[in-house]
């Protein structure tokens, strides 16, 4: 064992895990995380909080978590390069392991111009590999990236973000072999639709023995409707939306498409828990958590284990 990390225990006894996420408020009221959380409490493994989602600005993802944790759920730290230098990265990851929370993702971040404010300068003062190096580096070696020792060092149960979609396809192996050298412990995709190339890329994943090395957690998004499918397939960049999806959503009165939606991720969960290297399920029932409950146990992925 790395850390304490109730996530590093699941993945490490063979079962399967799963997490999910929230977006924290477009303002200061504490109850609007709270609220979310206790809709996936009992339901999820680790709750991530996102910072600065789409780059719109929200309540801090350390903030976020802190609420989460004095409700005794497991929140997961998302921290993006773009906002911050290396000082303020660090600096923050003292704070948020001081305050219990042990899991984080370290990330690149969305562009400021798809935000509320295009203007704001990206920082960027790392990419997202050298992020997950520094990160290690502090638990591992109990040093700061200048190079002086941490007192009572952090130690993070470290996660990336893997997009198996994105072109090239055939770097996209290469790519999460990078970030588990870097020192990634678990990834967690992007939304999975199209399964026959999300299959293909975990066949080269176990092909290079990664699955050993890395947790890989299967993102899941569940769909709404006909229009969002259509959405994500044409404006959302990295995401694979098959026509077969869209056909499927279009095939079933509006009034239905949210259930179909449900159902079509509980069917992916089902199909993807027997490919090999999968170790558990990331998901991201955006604004849509109520749900979340429903579609882990109708996934036979209840009860949560015990660890």
């Amino acid at each position: 064992m790395k850390t304490d990390s109730v996530l590093e225990k699941i993945l490490t006894s063979g079962q399967l895990a799963v997490t999910s996420e929230v977006g924290p408020p477009r303002g200061t009221d504490p109850e609007a995380v709270k609220k979310k959380g206790e809709l996936l409490r009992g339901v999820v493994d680790v709750v991530n909080v996102t910072d600065n989602q789409t780059a719109m600005v929200r309540m801090s993802s350390m903030a976020a978590c802190a609420h989460l944790k004095q409700l005794g759920l497991h929140p997961m730290l998302q921290m993006v390069t773009r906002d911050r230098n290396r000082l303020a990265m660090q600096a923050d990851i003292l704070g948020a392991y001081s305050h219990g929370i042990d899991n984080m993702l370290c990330l690149s971040g969305d562009h400021p111009k798809f935000g509320d404010h295009p203007m704001a300068a990206n920082v960027h003062d790392l990419d997202s590999v050298q992020f997950l190096r520094m990160v290690k580096d502090m638990r591992d070696e109990g040093k700061f990236q200048g190079g002086d020792e941490i007192t009572d060092p952090p130690k993070m149960f470290i996660g990336a973000a893997a997009n198996p979609f994105a072109d090239p396809f055939e770097l996209r192996v290469a790519r999460l072999a990078k970030k588990s050298a870097a020192g990634a412990d678990f990834v967690q995709t992007q939304c999975i639709y199209n399964i026959p190339k999300f299959k293909e890329w975990m066949k080269g994943v176990c092909a290079r023995g990664l699955h050993k090395e890395i947790y890989v957690l299967a993102g899941i998004t569940p769909m709404k409707s006909v229009g969002m499918a259509r959405y994500m397939k044409n404006k959302v960049p990295g995401m694979d939306v098959p026509a077969d999806i869209i056909k499927r959503m279009a095939g079933v009165e509006k009034k239905k498409a949210a259930a179909e939606g449900i159902t079509m991720a509980v069917e992916m969960i089902q199909e993807l828990k027997e490919v090999e290297g999968v170790a558990g399920f990331h998901i991201m029932a955006i604004e849509w958590e109520r749900k979340v409950p429903e579609i882990v146990e109708r996934a036979g992925l209840l009860p949560r284990p015990s660890v």
